[in-house]
């Protein structure tokens, strides 16, 4: 694997007959709080940003940089799962839902899709790949890793300020110190997910005092 995501995915796709490629991913798999949020990206080959990458490995201010010139460029969708599907699916499940979402919501249907990671949402009914490690591997899945990342990132920071003191803003609902000093502090919120372990354990320990 090179140090950059390139088009070789891309490229083997096309040369199997393929004409319309989509890189999709999700963000939001791991935080106590919030949606699941995926996008799905079919790029201009001629007009590919440059330094796109896994969007982990960039600054917030690139990330917000390149996502305009990703939605500038591209069929650009994206789609979500709530707290309440994730609670009621669990979150592989609902990651997968938010991924069919994305898929759906682009203007033109790709005839393949390229997915970050070892499975294939069982609802998507074209012809599609995993890719372990896709962001860092393929330029269209990470340009949906960017874009993914950054619209959930202002979904958290919108919800922060209805919710202060969680740190929201900074941690985007992972389970950091201070998130989880908070949950103790301040309580569950309408947007932890109540299935995931550390905010099942406060509600069952606050319902066992209670009672």
């Amino acid at each position: 694997m090179t140090g950059l995501p390139d088009l070789s995915f891309e490229s083997a796709a096309f040369a199997r007959g393929f004409t319309r490629v989509a890189g999709v991913d999700e963000v939001g798999r791991g935080p106590l709080c919030g949606p699941v949020v995926a996008a799905a990206v079919v790029l201009d080959p001629s007009r590919i940003p440059p330094g796109l990458n896994d969007s982990k490995k960039l600054t917030t201010r690139r990330r917000e940089a390149l996502y305009d010139e990703i939605i500038a460029t591209a069929d650009v969708a994206t789609g979500a799962a709530s707290v309440e599907e994730i609670d009621a699916l669990n979150i592989l499940r609902a990651s997968h839902v938010a991924m069919c979402r994305a898929v759906a919501g682009l203007v033109t249907a790709p005839d393949h899709v390229l997915i970050d990671g070892n499975m294939i949402p069982k609802d998507l009914r074209t012809s599609c790949e995993a890719v372990v490690k896709g962001d860092a591997r393929s330029l269209s899945i990470a340009a949906a890793s960017i874009v993914a990342k950054v619209l959930r990132d202002r979904i958290m920071v919108d919800l922060a300020q209805q919710h202060p003191g969680y740190g929201w803003e900074k941690n985007a609902g992972y389970p950091t110190k201070a998130h989880l000093d908070a949950l103790r502090n301040l309580g569950v919120t309408p947007h932890h997910r109540r299935s995931f372990g550390p905010v099942h354990h406060m509600l069952y320990q606050a319902k066992t005092i209670s009672s």
